[in-house]
């Protein structure tokens, strides 16, 4: 910590020359001025600062630059603090690049000594390794890429597959220091360099041949700096570059945006004519086979149908099943294949005629002589109504695993309703470990309640709903309500970590919760992205960008920011494209922004409590709302995934949901989607693959 005497104008502003370590400064403020300091970012970073230590009510304003000149009537100011009295102020916003100014203020007549930490951490949206890569497609168009390397990140990756031999050209331009670039093959192994040194532009042309490959930026001798990254890659013959399967065929424009599958289902053939991927909708769809190809393979996705009756089908009927060699991943280990975003495991089946058929996401097999059901789907008398399952896929995941004791799932949230201790008779009972997991209900709604139903009811014990998970430990903590003995998000999540740490545990977080971030609370994320997953709301106001902490999805590779989607319906009832982002007229809706993940179901049926004179009256919520409702439904998923490859990091947990996410909106990336919408049954055979040696 330093001590520093700030100076009183914009023009004469102390320079924090803030960076991802915080700078500490102790000072004075008395009512003669106000405090000024000023940082430049170089960068599009995630900005935090905290005031404490006050003995008055002192307030602080974050000012942006509008043209270069210092004086305060040229500054915007784009935020500021909220709380009145001698309480702790925080700021959390994501800055593009340019010159910033804090203020620190008081009323006339009083005086304080203050505390003010600052720190800016450039958004990183590349992967630090090959596996973890960012998965781009190219065209001959050329794609714009800007991040930041450095100490804390010092390698970039980039992914693509190039399908026709093609000519690549790569540039490296807005350095703000020494950066090297690189053109990697399938294996990793240098191709091609960069040949200029400093901050000169760089650029690498090659002609290069279907495969798959790699870019790699990397700061040069523990520099830090800023990058724009330019690619592009078209076809020697003339044609654009090929990219592995996608979205393709008949689309209708839905008017909200989305770009949304038509009624039938699409097809891409690959470059080799003997192969054929068929790719289903959010909805039940059958695939008819056709023996054009020698190999045929089918994605069936999610199926929102599944309650009402509707199967992904996978239509054999001029088959005989005793005339086909079936092999299931659950028996035989699968078949490794990879249709564009991931190498996944496959269930096989040969044909008499020797042509092959691989599947996933498929619920039953129509033969002439008989059908075979697949997926599963338990007794409890609700499991038909909860669509939000059935669209992730999940009665398909559950074909491969059910949860595992080598995982824990935390929930930060609301305490559970009980009565004398007694919770509601559809969960299963919680890890008890801390004295607070029962909520004491200040006010009238269980959230806690509704949160760890979707994740942990007791599944296939014919009482209710199912629960995502049916094995895993639940530790539930109360961080809501400001009741006696409820943590903050700092204890809360220590607590959890160290429980998972006792007993070899991976920790997924469960925060449906907006606000209460803080420096604390981010270095245990930022100390912990091999062993634990933080799950977050993305925050409800429609706004194009995201609530905090769910913004921490932009610095950090093991924070998801979920969004909600709905099913076939809203909450008025009217009729929805299934996968659509929530939004409402008046302001109400799912997030979006940079850094959002993925997108997850809302408005959708859990336990509940209402609280009574005689207790609490337990029942079932037909309409849990929100990004909140959103966050249960990954963390179910991601602690699946996690299940059956607990060898994996954090980060290529978030890697694996966001690569097999079912695409909406924009082809790959975009802000209002993120990588789209969780996909259960794949991301589970992705993380199978991954255990059996798959790249």
């Amino acid at each position: 910590m330093s001590t520093t005497f700030s100076e009183s104008s914009l023009e004469t502003a102390k320079n924090l020359n803030t960076g991802v370590n915080p700078q500490i400064f102790s000072d004075t403020l008395n009512s003669a001025h106000s405090n000024f300091y000023s940082f430049n970012l170089k960068g599009r970073s995630s900005f935090n600062l905290e005031l404490e230590d006050s003995s008055a009510n002192a307030q602080v304003d974050l000012i942006r630059d509008s043209n270069g000149n210092a004086v305060v009537d040229d500054g915007e100011v784009i935020s500021s603090s909220v709380f009145g009295g001698a309480k702790a102020e925080s700021i959390n916003q994501t800055l593009d690049a340019g010159l910033y100014y804090v203020k620190v203020s008081i009323d006339e007549g009083l005086e304080t000594d203050y505390k003010l930490a600052v720190s800016a951490t450039p958004i990183d949206y590349a992967g630090d390794s090959l596996q973890n890569a960012r998965q781009i497609t190219l065209h001959s168009k050329a794609k714009n890429y800007s991040d930041w390397v450095g100490i804390s990140d010092t390698n970039d990756y980039y992914k693509f597959a190039l399908n026709t031999k093609s000519d690549f050209k790569l540039g490296l331009s807005g350095l703000s220091d020494d950066a090297q670039v690189q053109l990697l093959d399938g294996n990793g192994n240098t191709l091609a360099n960069s040949l200029n040194v400093g901050i000169t532009n760089q650029s690498i042309n090659r002609t290069l041949n279907p495969g798959t490959y790699y870019v790699r930026v990397n700061s040069y001798e523990h520099g830090e700096s800023f990058y724009n990254l330019t690619l592009s890659a078209t076809g020697v013959s003339g044609d654009e570059t090929i990219p592995t399967p996608t979205d393709s065929g008949t689309l209708s424009s839905i008017s909200n945006g989305v770009q949304q599958l038509a009624a039938s289902v699409i097809t891409s053939v690959f470059p080799d004519s003997n192969t054929q991927y068929v790719k289903g909708t959010l909805r039940s769809d059958t695939f008819t086979y056709q023996s054009t190809y020698n190999r045929t393979i089918y994605s069936g996705n999610g199926n929102v149908d599944y309650g009402s009756g509707g199967r992904d089908l996978l239509d054999l009927s001029t088959f005989s099943s005793t005339s086909a060699t079936i092999k299931l991943v659950e028996s035989t280990g699968g078949v490794m294949y990879n249709p564009g975003n991931g190498t996944r495991l496959f269930d096989d089946i040969t044909l008499s005629n020797g042509k092959q058929i691989l599947f996933e996401g498929i619920e039953a097999i129509k033969f002439a002589d008989k059908t075979i059901n697949l997926s599963v789907t338990p007794n409890d008398p609700l499991f038909g109504q909860q669509w939000n399952l059935h669209m992730m896929g999940v009665q398909d995941a559950w074909r491969l695993t059910k949860g595992s004791d080598k995982v824990l799932i935390g929930i930060e949230d609301t305490g559970l309703a009980a009565n004398n201790g007694v919770l509601h008779p559809d969960l299963r009972s919680p890890n008890v470990i801390s004295n607070n997991y029962l909520d004491e209900m200040t006010n009238s709604i269980a959230h806690g309640t509704k949160v760890e139903g979707v994740i942990g009811a007791a599944s296939n014990n014919g009482i209710g709903m199912s629960g995502i998970n049916w094995n895993s430990d639940i530790f539930h903590i109360d961080v809501m309500g400001g009741d006696p003995g409820d943590y903050d998000l700092v204890s809360a999540t220590q607590t959890l970590i160290n429980q998972a740490n006792s007993k070899g545990q991976r920790l997924v977080v469960n925060l449906s919760l907006t606000g209460g971030s803080s420096t604390q609370f981010e270095q245990l994320i930022a100390n912990n992205q091999n062993t634990a997953l933080f799950v977050v709301a993305a925050g409800n106001t429609n706004a194009n960008s995201l609530e905090s902490p769910a913004d921490l999805a932009n610095n950090y590779l093991n924070v998801l920011a979920v969004g909600g989607s709905w099913g076939v319906k809203d909450w008025n009832g009217n009729p929805t494209t299934p996968g659509t982002r929530i939004s409402y007229q008046g302001g109400w809706g799912s997030n979006k922004g940079n850094g959002l993940s993925v997108m997850a179901p809302s408005e959708y049926l859990t336990t509940n409590a209402t609280k009574s004179s005689n207790g609490f009256t337990f029942d079932y919520d037909q309409r849990f709302n929100g990004t909140s409702a959103a966050v249960p439904n990954v963390v179910g998923v991601a602690s699946l995934v996690w299940s059956v490859n607990s060898n994996l990091t954090a980060t290529q947990i978030k890697t694996i949901l966001s690569q097999t996410a079912y695409d909406l909106g924009a082809s790959g990336y975009d802000t209002e989607y993120g990588y789209g919408f969780v996909n259960a049954d794949a991301a589970v055979r992705r993380a199978m693959a991954l255990a059996q040696g798959a790249a």
